[in-house]
C-alpha cells in the first residue's frame, strides 16, 4: 500500500488540461484540410485521391473529410500547394454537409438539438458498437477512458448495455455480419436515442465503401446526429465533438 501511495505521489497529476487549454498535438498530426484561393481547379488532387474524397465545386477543390483517409496524397499532388492539411483537430459536425472542407473559413458547428441538450447536456451514456471496423477507431475512443483523458469528468460514460445508453457510437463500415447486431442495439436503447458515426468507415464506408460485404457506413442504416471524421480520429477530435454536442465547449 505504501509503495502504491509513493508511486502516486511521484507520478503526480496525469490527466490532460483539455479543453481548458488547447491540446498538445504532435508535429505529424494531420487535421482538417484547407484550400486557398490559389486553387485553379486543375484536378491533380482529385486524381491522386484514392478514397474519392476530393472533388471540384465551382472550379475549386473540395475535400469530403467524411471520406478522407488523411494520407495527404492530394496535397502532395497539388502543383500550386493550394491544398494543405492543418492541425485543426475540431472536425466533428452535426450535419453531413459540414464535413466538406473548401476555401471557406471554418467555424465549428454548434448544437441545435434542444431535446438532446435537455436529456444529455450534463451527462452522456454511450454504448459503443464496433460494426466491422479494423479496431483503430475503437482504440482511440477507448483511450478517452484512461487516466490521461478521463472523459468521465465530463459526465461521459461507456455503458455495457444499450438499455442504459443515451446514444449509440458506431465504428466501422457496418459489415453485413454486424448489421443485425447494430439494429438490435439501436432498438434496445430507450427513446430518445442518438447516433454517433465515429471514423471515416462509419461515416461513409471508408476503404470498404465499395465492398459488397459492407453497407457503406452507418448513414445507410441510421441517421447520425454527430459525424466524427478521421482514419482514425484523434482522441482530441472525438472528445471535442462529444463536448460540443453536449454544448460543454
Amino acid at each position: 500500500m505504501f509503495q502504491a501511495l509513493k508511486a502516486r505521489l511521484f507520478q503526480g497529476y496525469r490527466t490532460g488540461s483539455f479543453p481548458d487549454q488547447p491540446p498538445v498535438l504532435p508535429d505529424r498530426f494531420v487535421g482538417r484540410p484547407v484550400i486557398s484561393d490559389a486553387c485553379d481547379g486543375c484536378g491533380k488532387c482529385q486524381e491522386a485521391c484514392s478514397s474519392g474524397a476530393v472533388g471540384l465545386r465551382d472550379g475549386k477543390a473540395v475535400v469530403d473529410t467524411g471520406k478522407c483517409f488523411f494520407c495527404r496524397e492530394c496535397a502532395d499532388a497539388c502543383p500550386l500547394h493550394a491544398l494543405r492539411f492543418t492541425q485543426e483537430y475540431r472536425m466533428a459536425a452535426m450535419d453531413r454537409e459540414k464535413l466538406l472542407a473548401s476555401g471557406e473559413i471554418y467555424e465549428p458547428q454548434r448544437p441545435t438539438d434542444r431535446e438532446f441538450l435537455r436529456f444529455c447536456g450534463k451527462s452522456l451514456k454511450i454504448r459503443q458498437v464496433s460494426a466491422g471496423g479494423c479496431a483503430a477507431c475503437e482504440l482511440d475512443f477507448n483511450v478517452l477512458g484512461t487516466l490521461a483523458w478521463d472523459m468521465g469528468r465530463f459526465g461521459i460514460q461507456v455503458v455495457a448495455s444499450p438499455r442504459h445508453a443515451d446514444c449509440i457510437l458506431v465504428t466501422g463500415p457496418v459489415s453485413k455480419n454486424m448489421l443485425l447486431a447494430l439494429k438490435k442495439s439501436y432498438d434496445a436503447a430507450p427513446r430518445p436515442v442518438w447516433v454517433i458515426a465515429c471514423g471515416t468507415c462509419a461515416v461513409s464506408g471508408g476503404i470498404y465503401a465499395d465492398s459488397p460485404e459492407c453497407c457503406g457506413g452507418v448513414e445507410e442504416i441510421l441517421k447520425p446526429d454527430l459525424y466524427i471524421p478521421g482514419c482514425p480520429p484523434h482522441p482530441t477530435t472525438i472528445l471535442e465533438g462529444l463536448l460540443r454536442l453536449m454544448d460543454r465547449k
